[in-house]
């Protein structure tokens, strides 16, 4: 290791330079790009940034995982880059308790851990680890792409990220794993906790999820606006992901999940992602997606939209009993009612429907019955809600009676999302209704008087989508 210039500058020989596996493709460093690539570089300002408006709420967080596991050591990772392909990554998420509880989203880096250190008076001690920025002053600015900056772009020193989350920082090198702490998603107990810890969103959560649901609407919107193109693609599902993509990234972070585009009988798939079918007129649309924000929290919205402007018949009576029974949900949920009683609403009115179109060999009552019914959810299969926020479906690992059999309560987001599906194959309803696939889903808030939907803006209603589909596709 060779010393060049100012003493806080470092050039490497090329023997020196740390080896790679793609050796076949690198190229040697003369010694004049040694000797002077540390020099001529402008200072950088040392301002560090203000606070973001979430400390508080992160301290909080954190200061309620503290008083749950006295004593005990914990580690909250966020987690490595993923490869891809041979020396490519997926871009870099981290996980969601990591960012819930640091403010680090977006911009997280890869291979942090917070820890939580117990002090002997009680409490923890917490610190944030993570490698240090590989800035000009080291080998790894030129020589290493995945954390150099001449290759990546710059990154946050540890005094500054200190600033900006309000939290303790340190080296990565200065962390070391004990026996005996509690690590995230290997400790049941650890993992379950910072899961039901979000089942309650505070004001700064809430307000993401409404900026969420915002960007997501213009993605919508300008998915309609853009039928004609995707009519005209013999991949026009593609184009209906790409155009909501774009939205996301330019309004957002990402998308929050690979978004559902789903024409014709592709529709009846319920995870249906491949998108590579055509957008054909005639044919009902399901758009399920949703933006992430840079705070990692996301929207999770469904339409389902008539490609030529105009639902049929059978089209109508399908969209009009799947929003029947998303209202029928939606007036069922108040605080301190069981989470369950929304889906259970919503396959009354689903039940009931199906059974009127003497689709069902039992009745609805029959088929309602807990355990010797559930005729009707052949055609719905999936449930009607599921929590949302920094996870599209978030507190996965609360325990059942925190979060199926939990209460509702003021502060919880979560979606309502009834459907009917009929499958294109599926000879036990009368061909007009095979492949047609309708989802209605929208993200709801509840509070002390009620619950609120956030994204009851974006059309609902046949008449409503149809008019939407006018005023934008023209």
């Amino acid at each position: 290791m060779t010393t060049t210039g100012d003493s806080d500058t470092i050039a490497q020989t090329d023997a020196e330079t740390p080896a790679s596996t793609n050796t076949n493709r690198r190229q040697p460093y003369g010694q004049g790009f040694l000797d002077t690539i540390s020099e001529g570089w402008a200072e950088r300002p040392d301002s560090m940034p203000p606070a973001r408006e979430q400390t508080a709420y992160t301290a909080a967080r954190r200061d309620a995982v503290s008083a749950a596991f006295p004593g005990k050591r914990l580690i909250i990772p966020a987690g490595e880059l993923k490869q891809r392909s041979n020396d490519t990554d997926y871009p870099f998420r981290a996980h969601s308790a990591f960012s819930h509880l640091t403010g680090w989203a977006a911009d997280a880096e890869p291979g942090s851990v917070l820890v939580f250190e117990p002090r002997e008076s009680g409490g923890h001690d917490v610190t944030l680890y993570f490698r240090e920025r590989a800035d000009r002053t080291t080998a790894e600015f030129y020589s290493d792409a995945s954390i150099g900056e001449f290759w990546i772009g710059p990154r946050p020193p540890l005094a500054g990220v200190a600033a900006d989350l309000g939290v303790a920082t340190a080296h990565i090198d200065e962390f070391a794993s004990r026996d005996g702490e509690l690590q995230l998603d290997e400790d049941e107990d650890l993992t379950r906790f910072v899961s039901e810890l979000r089942l309650v969103k505070d004001e700064y959560e809430v307000a993401q999820m409404k900026l969420a649901v915002e960007v997501t609407a213009r993605g919508f919107d300008d998915i309609v606006a853009n039928i004609p193109a995707i009519v005209a693609h013999p991949r026009g599902e593609r184009i209906v992901e790409g155009v909501f993509h774009q939205r996301a990234r330019s309004d957002g972070n990402a998308v929050g999940y690979d978004t559902i585009a789903a024409a014709g009988p592709h529709a009846c798939y319920l995870h249906w992602t491949r998108n590579d079918g055509a957008v054909v007129p005639g044919d009902l649309i399901l758009i399920d997606a949703g933006a992430e924000v840079d705070s990692l929290y996301t929207a999770d919205i469904t339409r389902t939209l008539p490609v030529s402007g105009t639902f049929t018949d059978i089209q109508r009576r399908i969209y009009e009993t799947v929003r029947e029974a998303a209202d029928a949900a939606f007036a069922a949920a108040r605080p301190g009612v069981k989470f369950r009683t929304v889906h259970e609403a919503a396959m009354q009115v689903i039940a009931t429907r199906v059974a009127e179109w003497g689709l069902l060999p039992v009745t609805a009552e029959e088929a309602l019955d807990a355990d010797s019914g559930g005729h009707h959810r052949r055609y719905m299969v999936h449930g009607t809600s599921h929590h949302l926020g920094i996870d599209v479906h978030d507190c996965a690992q609360a325990r059942r009676d925190m979060y199926y059999d939990g209460l509702l309560e003021p502060g919880m987001v979560f979606t309502i999302e009834p459907g009917l599906y009929f499958q294109i194959d599926d000879v036990t309803v009368p061909e007009e209704y095979r492949g047609i696939g309708v989802r209605i889903e929208d993200d709801i808030l509840m509070t002390a008087d009620g619950p609120v939907n956030l994204s009851a803006d974006i059309p609902r209603t046949a008449d409503e989508v149809e008019a939407w589909i006018a005023r934008l596709s023209a």
